[in-house]
């Protein structure tokens, strides 16, 4: 994640702090100021640190913090909060007209920063939720744009208005909206164009939409990568045409990350999305809570459950169980199961969700590969469904047709089968330990 090098530092800062039984304020001013040092590496803005350093030490030397029983803890917790408080304490959440009319979201930002696949990332969550998006390219610059832009919205099942590279931006926007209104579409996204650098006529375009058009929202997509120029970027957009808030892309990148921690406290506009990876699901809402949890290496635990709900069927999950109890798992249910884990991003991304994963080093560095999966799957899709649901009847000649199929080994195949026996026995041996006791609550996928 983008705040790997800050949450490293920052863990060295609290492992020393909660070594010691008592804190002096000559403790707490020395931690401070490794704070400080590791926030400015991390590219966060230098006066924003200032404030968060002043704000935490202000609070973390009152007598309450250093004679409590756990000192060391305490100034962890006061962290946190001023973290929570920096990034904007609650979530933003958009606000839509009636649905009977049309909530239209300019989307702007530089060229580069992801704004266009962004933009089919938003349509595609919003439509899951029950919305009728139509995106709109208006960038009749950029070559490709509007291809791209189509790409994407078949992807998320969203259609695209376009009128090509003929007109205006802002009466591709006009027409939209009337297109939206006669075909009971209540949510329109406005891709508009991008540049190199913020520049008067882009500016000016974007201002000249705004006059035309009742735009409910105006969204700046920022690279996370770009660090402090992220900021000076949103600064630069809000001040020449408004903004109501900011998606963060590349967050998941190797990046410093100090744009998260001061675009709100710079430009007053709340983050509203996260961009954590390539797929066209990789958007997350930005919950500063939970953001601080992950910079400072406690993990993030509400929002592991939130990728196993929306990525298990509930309906399997009961299936699951049952199967669970009678240890009767197939090739079948593998498969499911490793078409949740990518739907949930991957097991790295999972792990560096819970707490304590993420702030050890040792744990970080080892090489996780979500494509290990690619074989097993492979394997699976070469059997017959018979094959898939009596792993039983494969016999040396259907292993043979089975890898050929596969493209691997036959050695591979002998592997995987092993491993659906071992799992079959583990839930027996599970299943008679529980005793047939219904075991209530959420469950992750088995094999997690």
């Amino acid at each position: 994640m983008a705040f790997d090098s800050l949450t490293d530092k920052l863990q060295n800062v609290f492992k020393r702090l909660r070594s010691k039984g008592m804190l002096t304020e000559a403790d707490v001013k020395e931690a401070m100021k490794e704070v400080k040092r590791a926030l400015l590496e991390a590219d966060v803005n230098f006066k924003v640190v200032k404030q968060f350093i002043n704000s935490v030490s202000e609070r973390a030397v009152g007598e309450e913090v250093l004679k409590g029983l756990n000192p060391g803890q305490m100034v962890i917790k006061v962290v946190k909060e001023e973290m929570d408080k920096l990034m904007g304490s609650e979530t933003t959440e958009l606000k839509f007209l009636p649905s009977n009319e049309v909530t239209v979201i300019m989307m702007c930002g530089l060229q580069g920063a992801g704004k266009t696949t962004t933009v089919a990332k938003l349509a595609g969550k919003y439509k899951n939720k029950g919305k009728k998006p139509l995106l709109v390219a208006c960038d009749i610059y950029r070559p490709a744009a509007i291809k791209q832009l189509e790409i994407n919205g078949e992807k998320v099942g969203v259609p695209v208005f376009t009128m090509g590279d003929g007109h205006k931006p802002v009466n591709i926007a006009k027409a939209a909206i009337e297109h939206a209104q006669k075909n009971g579409l209540n949510l329109v996204f406005l891709d508009t164009a991008g540049r190199l650098h913020v520049d008067e006529d882009m500016m000016n375009e974007l201002i000249e939409i705004k006059e035309n058009v009742s735009v409910t929202h105006t969204i700046l997509t920022v690279d996370a990568m770009t660090g402090q120029d992220a900021v000076n970027v949103a600064t630069s957009f809000n001040d020449k045409i408004g903004i109501d808030g900011v998606i963060l892309t590349k967050l998941d990148g190797d990046t410093r990350g100090g744009a998260a921690l001061s675009i709100k406290a710079v430009t007053g506009k709340p983050i509203l999305f996260a961009g954590m990876g390539e797929k066209l699901e990789d958007l997350e809402q930005f919950y500063p809570d939970r953001m601080a949890s992950r910079i400072l290496g406690m993990g993030d635990v509400e929002s592991l459950i939130e990728k196993a709900q929306n990525a298990i069927d509930e309906e399997k999950a009961r299936e699951m169980e049952q199967k669970f109890k009678k240890a009767s798992f197939d090739f079948n249910d593998l498969l499911d199961n490793m078409e949740q884990m990518e739907k949930m991003g991957g097991i790295g991304d999972l792990l560096n969700m819970l707490p304590g994963f993420g702030s050890n080093k040792q744990l970080r560095d080892i090489e996780i590969d979500d494509k290990a999966m690619n074989m097993p799957k492979a394997i699976i899709l070469s059997m017959t469904p018979q094959e898939r649901s009596n792993p039983d009847i494969i016999n040396p000649s259907r292993k043979k047709r089975i890898a050929d199929g596969a493209g691997v080994p036959v050695s591979e195949v002998n592997k995987l089968i092993k491993q659906l026996e071992q799992s079959r026995k583990m839930m027996k041996q599970m299943s008679g330990l529980m005793g047939g006791k219904k075991k209530g609550g959420f469950r992750l996928p088995f094999g997690l």
